[in-house]
């Protein structure tokens, strides 16, 4: 039908992917779309009629986790002023713009405009952590240096076609005195995984929020205050397709 898209067994009606860099005004909301978005959902019209197989033929199911080992004591982190945060991408890391089902890299992002990856991903875990600990307004002042191991989102193809997906986001993190620099934890692994909105609950997201980012910052951000003890714990497991 002229005015519907299928995906999969779901159908979206087209008028609200054929002016994308217009004002949304869908469910009373509304959202101008920038251009990034608006290539997204170009390319998401056009990989909408893509053989679902070819899914089966990238990914694998697996269990994934939001994980932080076990909550600082939230006796000794409320004593604490988080001074600096920085955020080290490797350069050991590969990247991949790459629009398939599951790139092999290590860095996959597409919820901004084509551009630096590493640095895009690097701010997006650096305002996650400064809001994670804004509220901390202890005497001590600390530092948190985190070193990111994997931020692997989704692509346009997979926000379109796929059943499920995952943002699959590991990285280390550390906390040390800002006047001695010594060590106050141990560098710590971190997992932040997220179930990504798929199909027309995807497109949806993309044109009325929140967007892909705003997602991903929240939950690591979530992640991050479970650590320290200053916010839910939030650890838990999850299946899902991804990579």
């Amino acid at each position: 039908m002229a005015d519907q898209i299928v995906f999969g067994n779901s159908k979206i009606r087209r008028n609200l992917m054929t002016h994308p860099t217009t004002a949304a005004t869908q469910h009373g909301n509304s959202r101008r779309l920038g251009p990034g978005v608006a290539r997204v959902l170009h390319r998401v019209r056009r990989f909408a009629c893509i053989a679902p197989a070819m899914l089966l033929l990238s990914a694998c199911g697996g269990e994934w986790a939001t994980d932080y080992g076990e909550p600082l004591d939230a006796a000794t982190t409320a004593n604490w002023r988080v001074s600096s945060v920085q955020v080290s991408v490797p350069d050991t890391l590969t990247v991949s713009d790459e629009d398939t089902f599951a790139p092999n890299a290590d860095i996959v992002w597409h919820g901004d405009p084509a551009g630096d990856r590493r640095a895009q991903v690097q701010t997006i875990i650096r305002d996650a952590a400064r809001t994670a600990t804004a509220g901390m307004r202890g005497g001590k002042p600390v530092a948190l240096a985190i070193t990111l191991q994997q931020f692997h989102g989704v692509t346009p193809i997979t926000m379109a076609r796929a059943p499920e997906a995952v943002y699959n986001i590991a990285f280390t993190a550390q906390i040390t005195d800002s006047r001695t620099g010594a060590a106050l934890t141990p560098p710590t692994y971190i997992q932040a995984d997220l179930p990504a909105v798929v199909r027309e609950q995807g497109i949806d997201a993309l044109q009325f929020g929140p967007s892909q980012k705003e997602r991903v910052t929240t939950h690591v951000a979530a992640t991050i205050q479970g650590w320290l003890g200053i916010g839910p714990d939030i650890r838990g497991t999850f299946s899902s397709l991804g990579r």
